[in-house]
This record gives structure tokens, C-alpha cells and sequence, in this order.
């Protein structure tokens, strides 16, 4: 089994066979699980100034319900609504691929070093947006890069919008802190 750390290292450079390689690997679940929750550890370390601790903790709960939220959404609209020819994946693909996607993520620790907290969150926000289009481009077989664009905006516009409703329903338990990007 590759290490851990390797395969968070190549997801990190946007290595495309990283991505097929976790795609196929279903023992690669609980890795990606982790990878997840590494990243979202350490947004809430790199933010714990603006959220607190309890923040932290928060937030590591929604980015591992929004890690499955959007996965599922993405399987939806890229099997069912934008597929391709070649198109061929299942759910479990999507949250390996995805959660791996999460590897630039790990950089948000840097944003506890006062004055670089909104830099950081900008630079890992784009870098795990291109990580997540190149993971969902690689778990749907697609050949278009652009279709796995508008599958990941689809798909992060209806995430948004459970998350505030959600939000909404439980009186908005605290103020989301980063809705700019991908949750995890």
C-alpha cells in the first residue's frame, strides 16, 4: 500500500496518475477520510484567532459532511446529468478522488502566522479547486476538462445552498467562515 504521505505529497503537485491511482484503490477510503481531516485540522489551526476552538472542531464535522455532500452531488451530476460516453464511476470513486483533492488544503496551518491567514485561504482555496477538478475529471473518465468545471461549480452551488439553509434551520449556529471555495 503507498504511503500515506506520498500520495498526499502527488495529490498536492496535481499528479493526474495519483488520482487514477486512488480512484481504482478501494482501500484508499481511509486515507482520504484523513486527508480530509488533516486539511480541515488545519484550516481551524491556521484560523483558530477568528473561530476559536470551538470553531475548529465545527468546522472539522461540516468539512467531512461537506466532503460526502459533494461527492454524492458530484457522482449525481456527472453520471446522470453531464456524462460522457465513456463515463463510468460510483460514489466511493468520487470520495477518494475528492477527498484527496483536499491535500493542498494542509498549507491553511500557515495561516496562524499573524497578517498571512487571508493569503493562505485564497492560495489553498484555488489550489484544491484545481486538485478537485483534476480528481473529478479523472474518477468520471471524462476527456473534458471544462465538463469537470461546470460538474465541480454545479456542484459547489448546491452544496452552498444546503449549507445555508442548514444554517438557516439551526439558527445559524455561528457564522460560516469560509465559504469562498471547497469546504474541506
Amino acid at each position: 500500500m503507498t504511503s500515506l504521505k506520498d500520495r498526499i505529497i502527488r495529490a498536492a503537485r496535481l499528479d493526474v496518475s495519483l488520482y487514477e491511482e486512488v480512484e481504482a484503490d478501494k482501500g484508499a477510503m481511509g486515507q482520504a477520510m484523513t486527508v480530509v481531516v488533516l486539511s480541515s485540522v488545519a484550516a481551524g489551526i491556521g484560523s483558530i484567532a477568528q473561530v476559536g476552538f470551538a470553531g475548529m472542531l465545527i468546522g472539522t464535522v461540516m468539512s467531512l459532511a461537506s466532503w460526502y455532500i459533494w461527492a454524492w452531488m458530484t457522482y449525481l451530476i456527472g453520471t446522470k446529468l453531464l456524462p460522457e460516453p465513456q463515463t463510468r464511476s460510483d460514489v466511493g470513486e468520487l470520495l477518494r478522488t475528492i477527498g484527496f483533492s483536499s491535500s493542498p488544503g494542509l498549507i491553511r496551518v500557515l495561516g496562524i502566522i499573524p497578517g498571512l491567514n487571508s493569503l493562505v485561504q485564497i492560495a489553498a482555496q484555488v489550489w484544491m479547486l484545481v486538485a478537485m477538478v483534476i480528481a473529478v475529471r479523472q474518477a468520471l473518465d471524462y476527456s473534458s476538462t471544462l465538463r469537470a468545471v461546470g460538474v465541480c461549480v454545479i456542484g459547489w452551488l448546491i452544496q452552498m445552498l444546503f449549507i445555508m439553509v442548514l444554517f438557516w434551520l439551526f439558527g445559524g449556529l455561528g457564522q460560516p467562515t469560509d465559504m469562498q471555495g471547497p469546504a474541506f
